[in-house]
């Protein structure tokens, strides 16, 4: 009698866990429309604010900094006092930043806009951590549940770069860009209608000095790797910016260790929960893969776009071509993160992840003997987006797993902060690698050996992320 009572109580738990996964997918339905809708349309964005194409790289530049900054305290906050008020909290900047580029006047304050916009990458981190509490901590349910909203992203950002392509030429930009505010707004609704409110688990004050060092730290090398981007490799203000910030790791790793120690207060970066067996692999993973997803889709783009009969190489495919690409790429992922579970079961949650590893490692190692044809091409990325997905989906959910129960939000926001820092890294390395003087500025065609070096390096960053998964490792216990 007791058994079925409490199969019967695990049931509607597990109905439950449904329900609230069903409006987390509204989030990431807003959260895909975000990140598809304007891809078609940056050059008659950039026509709307005066400006070149190449003043477009600020905007990804300020977002991936502010993208940086805000994930740790955001989800140090998440386990400080509950998950849902800071989904709502990161949910209203963001929307509130959306508005702003709507009504922005001019480039400096689309950029603002843009750049607060970022906040929005916390929220899969914390909608992962929200599942995992009220699963009471089981990692599989978890994990489905992860995979769900991945795979509700992916083809909310087909939708999104659908809808944008569509609506160019028939609305005026302003009008354009008020569906992403739209969308964003409404799904704040929703998460304080639909979502229950829930306690924080972890006790303490707020690291503010934490908060401080680390922003000097980011804010340094971020500033630094612009700076590599856009003045080149050969800058020494570039360089002394990154290695400053590198050396500010020290007094940061001493006041986070120290804290951690006095046991007075919990630190804003758990540095040795990071750096444990459990969670290092995950989080250097997560750095790894963010330099192929976040930083070769630029690259990606304008080698499709090169006319062979002028360089000598490219795909010479045009607009059209390339929306079919990301398309393809981002099905792919979809097909993947949903079918994760099954990946799971058969080969073992590390297992799976090192798989999708080595599926991303073999899509890039194939440009390089195979990039003369748009067959070629569509065939190396659907193999990249399979392995791709099933990383989007998997990291947050083993990094909650092998976190304590009070860190979760910390751990599974990492895995967002991380790959941002390895994406940004990859963007100034690519950068240099694709022109003679690292600057985003050059209108000559870029070298094929350039776009050999990222395609290289995409491929052995996930080799050797698939190889470091492999390792063995214990989780840390939970409590």
């Amino acid at each position: 009698m007791t058994t079925e009572s409490q199969r019967s109580g695990v049931e509607r738990a597990a109905r439950g866990i449904w329900v609230i996964v069903g409006f987390l997918v509204a989030v990431e339905f807003a959260s895909g429309i975000l990140q598809g809708y304007y891809t078609p349309i940056f050059s008659d964005l950039a026509d709307h604010l005066g400006v070149g194409d190449a003043d477009l790289n600020w905007l990804e530049a300020g977002q991936l900094i502010v993208s940086a900054l805000c994930v740790p305290p955001l989800a140090r906050l998440g386990d400080l006092i509950g998950h849902k008020k800071v989904l709502l909290l990161a949910t209203g900047v963001t929307a509130a930043a959306t508005w702003w580029t709507v009504v922005a006047p001019d480039f400096g304050s689309f950029l603002v806009a843009w750049s607060i916009q970022g906040a929005y990458v916390i929220w899969l981190p914390l909608e992962v951590a929200i599942v995992h509490k009220r699963t009471g901590g089981d990692t599989a349910l978890t994990r489905r549940a992860a995979g769900v909203l991945v795979g509700a992203l992916q083809l909310s950002v087909i939708i999104g770069a659908v809808a944008a392509g569509a609506l160019v030429g028939v609305l005026p930009m302003w009008a354009i860009l008020t569906f992403p505010a739209v969308a964003v707004t409404a799904v704040f609704v929703v998460i304080a209608v639909g979502i229950e409110p829930d306690a924080g688990t972890s006790g303490g004050a707020f690291d503010w000095l934490g908060l401080a060092v680390l922003t000097v730290v980011l804010g340094l090398v971020m500033a630094g790797l612009v700076g590599v981007r856009v003045l080149g490799a050969g800058s020494l203000i570039a360089w002394s910016l990154v290695a400053l910030g590198l050396l500010a790791l020290v007094p940061f790793w001493r006041i986070e260790t120290a804290l951690d120690d006095a046991g007075q207060r919990e630190p804003l970066i758990d540095v040795r929960l990071l750096a444990s067996r459990g969670q290092w692999p995950i989080q250097l993973t997560a750095f790894l893969f963010g330099m192929s997803v976040l930083g070769a889709q630029i690259p990606l783009s304008t080698f499709a776009r090169t006319d062979p009969a002028e360089a000598g190489f490219g795909l010479g495919a045009g607009a059209s071509f390339v929306s079919l690409l990301i398309a393809e790429y981002v099905i792919a992922m979809a097909v993947s993160a949903f079918t994760l579970p099954l990946w799971a079961r058969f080969l073992g949650p590390v297992r799976a992840q090192a798989v999708a590893c080595f599926l991303v490692a073999a899509g890039y190692l194939m440009w390089l003997p195979f990039h003369d044809t748009t067959a070629q091409g569509l065939l190396n990325m659907a193999v990249v987006g399979l392995g791709s997905g099933a990383l989007v989906a998997s990291l947050p959910a083993a990094a909650a797993a092998a976190a304590p129960a009070s860190r979760t939000a910390f751990a599974t926001g990492m895995t967002n902060a991380t790959k941002t820092v390895g994406g940004a890294i990859a963007s100034a390395v690519f950068a240099i690698a694709l022109a003679a003087d690292g600057s985003i500025s050059g209108e000559a065609h870029a070298p094929l050996s350039g776009y050999l070096t990222v395609w290289a390096v995409c491929g052995v960053t996930a080799l050797v992320a698939g190889l470091l998964l492999l390792l063995p490792r214990r989780a840390t216990s939970a409590g």
